[in-house]
């Protein structure tokens, strides 16, 4: 059985609202009621800027900095990071100490987006939209790279923009988008290799669980749990759940973090 850690980042990744910050710790408290342990909390909750990318990231480099550390002593000692985060832009941090760790991982990059902008290419200014490209090495975040192209896999995704849509048909980003046979597709693409998998739950049809952006046709909870028990049959590396939101109440909250962690048990140990 996997040694699983269960990692909580409390702190600022590019928020533009509060209210992802404030879900991410039922989502931690659901995963460490599923394994039994508690949880790594890194950083702490601070007001969101609302602001562009470059003063979002400078505003979070201290907390991101330690979240990398926090990954690079627990994949250094052999466990398996399960980690419940605010926002995708934490993936800055996360995905390079992945990458030199596991060389031989893949990253399946569950999210309505591609979040493949770059400072050059982004129309929005938004830290989140850059979040998988930093890793890849298409610009310098001052937290890492290392993350193979022919390594990441984007499962669910549908708002592309155009410079997204011309790197992902220039080759090495493999795009599983969804449908029917999603799952057997995406295992197809992965291929039985070792997978570090992010969730961002705006992969799901809107008004699945509360969440910042709303993508039409996404996945359902029994998609997304489907996908990821065919992942289940090789090796999982690490998993991070990002973007949900809070709900209207504290029990509606709870209730979707539970529903979430229920999708994703295939990847979580018994």
């Amino acid at each position: 059985m996997p040694d699983q850690a269960v990692v909580h980042f409390a702190g600022r990744s590019g928020d533009h609202n509060d209210r992802a910050m404030a879900a991410a710790p039922y989502v931690a408290a659901a995963f460490a009621e599923h394994l039994g342990v508690p949880p790594f909390v890194v950083g702490h909750p601070e007001p969101a800027l609302s602001a562009g990318w470059h003063e979002e990231l400078e505003a979070a480099r201290a907390g991101l900095v330690t979240l990398a550390a926090t990954f690079d002593d627990l994949l250094g000692a052999g466990r398996t990071p399960v980690a419940a985060v605010n926002r995708c832009s934490v993936a800055l941090a996360t995905l390079p100490v992945v990458a030199r760790h596991r060389p031989d991982a893949v990253v399946v990059w569950f999210d309505g987006h591609a979040d493949l902008n770059t400072p050059a290419t982004s129309t929005t200014d938004f830290l989140g939209g850059l979040a998988l490209s930093g890793p890849l090495g298409l610009w310098d975040s001052g937290l890492g790279a290392g993350l193979a192209a022919e390594r990441a896999v984007l499962a669910g995704a549908r708002d592309i923009d155009p410079a997204e849509r011309e790197l992902l048909d220039a080759g090495g980003v493999t795009l599983v988008a969804p449908g029917p046979g999603f799952a057997e597709r995406l295992a197809t693409v992965v291929g039985g290799r070792p997978v570090f998998v992010h969730v961002d739950c705006d992969v799901l049809e809107p008004g699945t669980v509360p969440t910042d952006y709303r993508v039409p046709d996404g996945l359902t909870l029994d998609d997304l749990a489907g996908a990821l028990a065919a992942l289940a049959r090789g090796e999982v590396v690490g998993l991070e759940v990002a973007e949900l939101e809070t709900a209207a109440t504290e029990d509606g909250t709870r209730a979707a973090a539970r529903r979430l962690v229920d999708a994703v048990a295939p990847l979580l140990a018994r």
